[in-house]
């Protein structure tokens, strides 16, 4: 284009980094990665790496999601863009963008590192702290924004396998809200919003408790809740 000089701006590198979450024991998980190289060699941070010159922000993140997790097809799980981080001086190299996103999985494999990082696992939310760069802000955020999207849309069944029981449902919502929720309202309030679940004729599963088997559901044709699933405040009551 005539006029313009591609020279008269500083050069900066943009990543893709993740914050990738899952359900163990009833416990959320997040995926770290162990730094094999410079800078923060030792340190855990959220995986990530480069956008290569021929791709877009997104394909550079389900890459990293694959590598680090082993996963050969990445394409069906949740993952959304969370926003950018572009303060000055948030790695030391250079000046480096990152798309930050996050991801859910209802049923990760073990983790892997991938070709810079000396180890990868899966550890408690509440464990995950110092993280390298500004991956703490990050991770805060990514936490936030699920939490929030649980009450207006069906998110939650994201964490969850492709059929699941009520009372699986509901250890999402507890787990990822820090809440104890009320079970027949919240069976009541789940069951009565159109296209949230739906239930798989004829299938049940024993649930180790001493009543009958627990009817299975899968996700619904909807993707946002009407009325809100709002989760409840600090004394109980629905916020």
């Amino acid at each position: 284009m005539d006029g313009y000089d591609k020279y008269a701006y500083e050069p900066f590198a943009v990543t893709a980094d993740l914050a990738v979450f899952t359900l163990r024991a009833g416990v959320l998980h997040v995926l770290l990665v162990e730094r094999g190289e410079e800078p923060y060699a030792g340190r855990w941070a959220l995986p990530g790496g480069f956008v290569r010159p021929d791709e877009a922000a997104e394909s550079a993140a389900r890459r990293e999601l694959g590598e680090e997790t082993g996963l050969t097809d990445v394409s069906g799980l949740h993952l959304e863009q969370l926003r950018t981080y572009s303060e000055p001086g948030r790695d030391p190299r250079m000046r480096v963008v990152s798309v930050a996103f996050a991801a859910l999985l209802p049923d990760a494999p073990e983790a892997r590192g991938g070709s810079d990082a000396a180890e990868a696992r899966w550890t408690p939310y509440d464990a995950a702290r110092e993280l390298a760069f500004d991956h703490d802000r990050i991770l805060a955020d990514a936490r936030g924004r699920v939490g929030a999207k649980l009450e207006y849309t069906c998110l939650a069944t994201a964490f969850c396998p492709p059929e699941f029981t009520l009372g699986e449902l509901q250890q999402v919502y507890e787990t990822v809200w820090g809440a104890e929720l009320d079970r027949p309202n919240f069976r009541r309030k789940v069951l009565a919003t159109p296209g949230f679940v739906e239930a798989v004729p004829g299938a049940a599963r024993l649930t180790g408790g001493r009543g009958k088997p627990a009817a299975l559901y899968r996700a619904g044709t909807a993707a946002a809740l009407h009325p809100p699933l709002l989760r409840p405040t600090p004394e109980g009551r629905p916020a």
